[in-house]
């Protein structure tokens, strides 16, 4: 299976954004459904473990977040989760289980599966990112592109119109981003693929490999 399809980069029993996401083909397909899907599924979520507050926000009652923490509207943070300090997490974002959202990190609409660790100064917007990903500090998602026209996906088959003006990236299971690394728009790294430190990212980058710079991706031994 392509390493770009929904089934291939994620472990969907890693997600409470399942029954979402296994609609659709390609990933960024669900990035418009993230709110309202959000608002359903909380909703539905046990009271007993999830805290009701207001602006369709739920926060698991196991999970950690600091008071200095913004919380906008259609949010869910997941069990075990940690929200550190000035963490700013705007809207229609999932939070998985145990993840990490660290210090002035952004979000803004996201589905952070499982175990996620977005811990120092990122932006994340408009983005997926599959179990046990982690991006280190200051590595961003830049999810409009300069001359705002609307985002494809190259692969290597041949670019796939999105139809979408916003669209960071899709990171797969146990991805590796360096620190300092900017993806742009429309870029797709594979499971289990590492990205250099101060890369600049776009296009597909297929699973098990180490990207290097542009041009110069290794596969993994």
């Amino acid at each position: 299976m392509k390493d770009w399809m929904t089934k291939s980069l994620f472990t969907l029993e890693e997600t409470l954004a399942k029954p979402l996401l296994e609609q659709y083909a390609f990933p960024w397909e669900a990035l418009p459904h993230i709110g309202a899907f959000i608002e359903k599924l909380g909703s539905q979520l046990p009271e007993e473990e999830y805290e009701a507050r207001e602006n369709h926000v739920w926060v698991a009652r196991s999970a950690k977040v600091a008071p200095t923490a913004f919380l906008g509207s259609n949010i869910i943070i997941g069990k075990d989760a940690e929200i550190r300090h000035c963490a700013f997490i705007r809207g229609n974002a999932l939070v998985g289980e145990g993840a990490v959202v660290g210090n002035s990190t952004e979000l803004k609409n996201v589905i952070l599966f499982n175990k996620v660790q977005v811990p120092h100064y990122n932006y994340v917007g408009d983005s997926i990112l599959g179990y046990r990903a982690h991006m280190g500090a200051g590595s961003i998602t830049s999810n409009v592109k300069s001359d705002k026209s609307l985002t494809v996906v190259k692969t290597p088959e041949g670019a796939i119109p999105t139809g979408l003006k916003k669209f960071g990236a899709m990171l797969g299971d146990c991805v590796e981003v360096g620190c300092g690394t900017v993806l742009n728009p429309g870029t797709v790294v594979g499971r289990e693929s590492n990205i250099y430190p101060l890369s600049m990212v776009r296009g597909v980058v297929a699973a098990h490999s180490i990207y290097k710079k542009q041009g110069e991706v290794a596969a993994k031994r």
